[in-house]
């Protein structure tokens, strides 16, 4: 049976680092769309970054292929070009030898991205990219809750 091709848009927002933050996450299959969202009181960006990714990806039922586009370099490097994966390797660890931030999160990404196919694509943010100028006022406003 053919995996399902799901896109998957996200944004993480932070009104100051640390400081409250909020998440989205725009699920596209055929016509079909899926708008999450969340935030918490204090948090940081990437933690919010990560979280939407998360949240995607936890609300898909089956083994999909995923195209995830995030504005993140942090998330899309840390996924495509395997730095998560050697930083839990390392015990999270960096390539310095200091602690790779936010290691609950990025296990729990790991963990999920072994169940599906994704393929990473990086939007430059703030640029015109419709789902992620969305994702981005989702995650504002999510923010802004927290304040």
């Amino acid at each position: 049976m053919q995996k399902k091709h799901v896109f998957l848009y996200t944004d993480g927002s932070c009104k100051s680092n640390p400081g409250p933050g909020g998440w989205c996450s725009i699920l596209v299959y055929l016509e079909t769309e899926k708008v999450l969202s969340g935030g918490e009181r204090e948090t940081t960006n990437n933690r919010m970054e990560l979280t939407a990714v998360i949240k995607g990806l936890e609300a898909l039922k089956t083994p999909c292929e995923v195209e995830l586009v995030s504005d993140s370099q942090y998330v899309i490097n840390g996924l495509s070009k395997g730095w998560a994966s050697s930083w839990k390797k390392n015990g999270w660890k960096k390539a310095d030898k200091t602690p790779a931030l936010n290691p609950d999160l990025w296990e729990r990404l790991l963990e999920l991205a072994s169940v599906h196919d994704i393929s990473c694509a990086w939007t430059k943010g703030h640029a015109g990219h419709e789902y992620n100028e969305r994702c981005d006022a989702i995650a504002q406003a999510e923010a802004e809750k927290y304040r």
